[in-house]
């Protein structure tokens, strides 16, 4: 009993040397004996509850060697104590915990983790349920967007939506005087009137588009002269692209033009009653495909245009059979764009015209062949430059030998230029080839350009400047009209629906021929209704 007793309490003084009192090894034996007899009852005592704290460390010290004669110290014999005393002394792993630092005995945090809210809230406690770990700012989630925003301009109009398409519909209604509505080198002034409807419509598809664009008019004359110059006019057209592939695509169009011919005009005939009404509806479809930069299309069109026959005031009816003809053309074109926004082009087209009798009234084939070449560029730099502008060559040749060749120089523009906040500048120019009925003229060649300056002067109130000038040659005949226009006009935005407009606008016409010149003078008043 005295040797157990004794061997009791020198293992306890060893393990008081190793692990410390605060935290005792929960796996340790409780007391080490002999092998060899083994006691049969052995009881462990409850140990004392651990405190919060570190992790214990389990690396246990060797103790010292016990009744088997093992030596689990590890400690250096005599032969190897001279080696050891050459090299430089280190530290053991028990001296570096006698020279550690106390343990605070308070619970450790991971640098993971916050700490625990104590029970008495903090000025920047956060709130329950939130995470343990700091995620940063919390940033506010951006605000959605309306589907239909109003535009930054309170006189816009809205438009209105039915299904996929954003419809513009507006009326005009204007009463004047036009001091030569007969554009005479001598004629009486007359009051006129006119309404003006017209309706823009836009797709709203994600893929696909559809456009159109419809303007009409009449304008009626009092007291009415003689041929009447009441006459309606009506000017539509229809875009459309049909997305095949991402670089694939379908193109279509149509337009539709019903309009008379200008008052004076050499192809009208002696005696009329009234200005006879032609009509010119055509559609063209089309492939284009983009590779990289490089866009090529081709396109095929068709067009048909068809004249009423003339009333004559002394009560007959004159065909206007031989007028009518069927056109139809084929159009090659490539561009490539050399920035963003701006795409330099090359385009090129061969055309027929077909009428609808061999022979018209003089015994004249007005039949003919033509070819077009272009060259030009589209803008559209950071909305400042818009639209496209174009130069070009044409050809003409006619069945009838009789018949001298028509050609020239062309082009067409259709450009907006944003000068600056309350300053826009528009510049248009169009050329085309006319057919005409009077003997030995091969056609007439019209050429077109003019400019509009917009300047508002309060969001409300925006005034305007329109020049135009215009070159009517008449191949076949030395007669040649230089045409002059200068207008000023001024619109008062009331609201979104509804403008006040008012416009004067002054007309020349110069002849090579003697008898053709005439000056108008125009003054229009009105309302605009748009939705």
């Amino acid at each position: 009993m005295t040797a157990v007793c004794t061997l009791a309490l020198g293992v306890g003084v060893a393990s008081a040397q190793i692990v410390p009192p605060d935290y005792p090894d929960p796996l340790a034996p409780k007391l080490q004996t002999d092998p060899r007899k083994p006691p049969r009852f052995q009881q462990f005592s409850q140990p004392a509850q651990a405190q919060l704290g570190p992790p214990t460390n389990f690396t246990t010290q060797p103790s010292a060697a016990g009744n088997t004669g093992f030596d689990s110290t590890n400690s250096m014999k005599a032969k190897n104590a001279a080696k050891a005393r050459s090299k430089p002394k280190q530290k053991s792993s028990t001296d570096a915990l006698a020279a550690a630092p106390a343990i605070d005995p308070a619970p450790a945090v991971s640098p993971y983790q916050k700490p625990f809210p104590s029970s008495a809230p903090a000025a920047n406690a956060a709130a329950p349920g939130s995470p343990p770990v700091e995620i940063g700012p919390i940033r506010k989630q951006p605000a959605k967007r309306k589907a239909h925003s109003e535009p930054d301009d309170p006189y816009t109009p809205l438009g209105v939506q039915a299904g996929s398409f954003l419809l513009f519909p507006a009326i005009e209604v204007i009463g004047g005087y036009d001091t030569n509505p007969s554009r005479a080198p001598s004629a009486k002034g007359a009051s006129l009137y006119s309404i003006a409807p017209e309706l823009r419509a836009q797709s709203n598809w994600s893929r696909h588009e559809l456009t159109g664009e419809l303007r009409g008019s009449y304008t009626g004359y009092s007291p009415d002269t003689e041929p009447t110059l009441s006459r309606p006019n009506v000017n539509g057209k229809v875009d459309g692209r049909v997305d095949v592939l991402r670089d694939t695509r379908i193109d279509l169009g149509g337009r539709l033009l019903v309009a008379t011919d200008n008052p004076g005009s050499p192809n009208l005939q002696a005696g009329l009653a009234k200005l006879p009404i032609y009509t010119t509806f055509g559609g063209s479809v089309g492939l284009g495909q983009k590779f990289s930069r490089f866009d090529l299309s081709l396109k095929g069109d068709a067009e048909r245009t068809a004249y009423q026959g003339s009333k004559l005031t002394d009560g007959t009816t004159a065909s206007n059979a031989d007028r009518n003809y069927n056109q139809y053309g084929v159009k090659l074109r490539g561009g490539y764009e050399l920035t963003p926004g701006v795409m330099p082009f090359v385009e090129a087209g061969v055309d027929t015209r077909r009428h609808d009798l061999a022979t018209d009234s003089s015994g004249y084939q007005r039949n003919s062949n033509g070819i077009t070449a272009q060259v030009g560029s589209t803008f559209e730099l950071s909305r400042l430059l818009t639209g496209e502008v174009a130069v070009g060559y044409t050809r003409r040749k006619y069945d009838d030998a009789r018949l001298a060749n028509l050609s020239g120089l062309i082009g067409s523009a259709s450009l907006v230029w944003t000068a600056n906040a309350l300053t826009t500048v528009k510049f248009t120019a169009a050329s085309a080839i006319g057919e005409s009925a009077v003997p030995g003229v091969s056609g007439s060649f019209y050429r077109d350009a003019g400019v509009q300056i917009d300047h508002s002067f309060r969001r409300w109130l925006i005034g305007s400047v329109k020049l135009g000038f215009g070159l009517d040659d008449y191949v076949g005949m030395s007669r040649e009209d230089k045409r002059f226009t200068a207008g000023a006009g001024l619109t008062y935005k009331l609201n979104r629906s509804t403008q006040i407009k008012g416009e004067f606008r002054q007309d020349w016409l110069r002849s090579n021929v003697s008898g053709n010149d005439y000056t108008a003078s125009i003054f229009m008043l009105g309302l605009r209704f748009q939705q």
